[in-house]
């Protein structure tokens, strides 16, 4: 099988909504402004686009912007300090730091469904969401970085933002305008992880 990479295709041959999906890339150096209500919207509908077996809807979407990003950072202080009793005020306010610095934070999570659709394929519609919005934010002209980390599976930062079991949060999207434009990342040959399956191999 042959792949045709981004440097095979000619210059402007690209179709716009592929040019955004091959130039997006992660970047938590961000400012304001952040997307507006309308903008938030267009981002929330492409959220929901994402695959749903079931039509179970299992993506949910927490914003968290403006003052209320200090009370978003006293939880997690509070759940690092009970996951830690070690952690120090120096490390706390480093988490606390972290956080503050964006000027808005999209918490990720899935609502699961008991029944017949597993739970995995819930958590994995959520994920696919996440892309989404990533891919949305960058096309606006946004820019964005999902991370985890400890907190996020922390069961007492999940119930603060409307998560019990088994709902589960899978990640904080930073969003804003870019700061400063990263370095370009070097991405992988995709030739390098694609096989094409020509039956059983022989034993």
């Amino acid at each position: 099988m042959t792949l045709m990479t981004v440097s095979d295709v000619p210059a402007g041959a690209q179709a716009p909504s592929l040019e955004t999906l091959l130039t997006r890339s992660s970047n938590n150096m961000l400012t304001e402004p952040v997307p507006s209500d309308r903008d938030l919207e267009t981002i929330f509908q492409a959220a929901t686009r994402a695959p749903d077996h079931g039509r179970l809807r299992p993506w949910r979407f927490v914003v968290i912007k403006g003052e209320a990003r200090q009370e978003f950072v006293k939880v997690l202080q509070a759940a690092t300090k009970a996951r830690k009793p070690e952690a120090t005020e120096s490390d706390l306010k480093l988490l606390a730091n972290k956080f503050l610095m964006q000027p808005m934070i999209i918490a990720v999570g899935a609502k699961v469904t008991e029944g017949k659709i597993p739970e995995i394929e819930q958590v994995l519609s959520a994920g696919a969401a996440a892309m989404n919005i990533l891919n949305a934010i960058h096309a606006l002209g946004f820019a964005g970085k999902w991370v985890t980390g400890d907190n996020c599976y922390d069961p007492n930062v999940n119930a603060a933002l409307g998560f019990t079991r088994p709902d589960r949060l899978i990640g904080f999207i930073y969003v804003g305008t870019e700061k400063m434009k990263l370095p370009a990342m070097e991405r992988p040959n995709p030739t390098d992880f694609v096989t094409e399956w020509k039956g059983p191999a022989a034993g």
